[in-house]
């Protein structure tokens, strides 16, 4: 069964308890989305609540894809570019699909949901996104029409001795 798509839910608890449990459901299994396991709830609620207040002044959508039994399964933000030669094309973070949902085609719903919802942001011509290198997200992101534009070797540093590639995605719209 796929998921259904939500841009902008209604906040509360519900809906910051199931980001954070995804949050840290994806990041404990090992995916690249700004932590590194093992991380707790509590380590993940600061950063939620940072997006949580882009998403408050405007700057940042929430797309959220909720399963049959209505949890959360899926996220993506949407971020808006403040700089003035910047605003015709948006970043894409914390694209996350949680694992038990893994291998369903989830995550390419969810891109391709992230890319409907910005074909109707006003003046929105693409979407840019980075991924963490040696993960295989670079191969799914071009799966879902993503071409790499740029590369910075040893960017992330995941753990002493062990540094990634920040690999830098665009899908034109």
């Amino acid at each position: 069964m796929a998921l259904t798509f939500e841009l902008d839910p209604p906040g509360g608890n519900d809906l910051r308890d199931g980001v954070i449990a995804l949050w840290k459901d994806v990041s404990n299994a090992g995916g690249a989305v700004g932590f590194v396991p093992p991380v707790t709830a509590e380590e993940i609620r600061p950063e939620w609540l940072r997006h949580l207040t882009a998403v408050a002044e405007g700057r940042t959508r929430l797309l959220v894809g909720r399963d049959e039994e209505g949890e959360i399964a899926a996220t993506a933000f949407l971020t808006f570019n403040s700089h003035r030669l910047m605003t015709h094309w948006i970043w894409l973070y914390t694209v996350m699909v949680h694992p038990r949902h893994q291998g369903k085609g989830y995550g390419r719903d969810l891109m391709a949901a992230a890319a409907e919802a910005a074909r109707d942001f006003e003046g929105i011509e693409a979407i840019r996104l980075t991924c963490r290198g040696g993960t295989g997200a670079d191969r799914f992101y071009a799966a879902c029409g993503y071409k790499e534009v740029g590369r910075v070797p040893g960017a992330i540093r995941v753990a002493d001795g062990d540094d990634r590639d920040d690999v830098i995605m665009l899908l034109p719209l």
